[in-house]
């Protein structure tokens, strides 16, 4: 019997095993394979929704995820100054403050 890789991006697997499977099977295993949009465009979506909605624990894992799939950090940029006006100051304002962050831990001073 072979042991189940480890989780893709499920820190919380050791606690919720059973959601970490489908994190990594139908979320990433899945969804973000279909042929509909690329993954850069996917990165783009997740992020913008990930600012609007003001879900600060996931978007430095999508931030980085992003670069990973070919957006530029001026395009993650520009994409939080579009947000401004589109879902408030205060949510483009605290991702600024994520994204220095993410800058800084992944060096892409582009």
């Amino acid at each position: 019997m072979s042991e189940k890789p480890k989780a893709f991006c499920s820190p919380f697997g050791d606690i919720a095993p059973t959601l970490a499977g489908y994190t990594d099977d139908v979320l990433f295993g899945d969804v973000w394979k279909r042929p509909g949009l690329s993954p850069r465009d996917r990165s783009l979506i997740s992020v913008a929704t990930l600012i609007a909605l003001y879900r600060t624990n996931e978007l430095p894992f999508h931030l980085k995820f992003a670069f990973q799939n070919g957006v530029t950090r001026d395009e993650l940029v520009e994409t939080i100054i579009h947000l401004a006006f589109y879902a408030g100051w205060p949510t483009a304002s605290t991702a600024v403050g994520i994204a220095r962050k993410v800058f800084e831990e992944t060096d892409t001073g582009e």
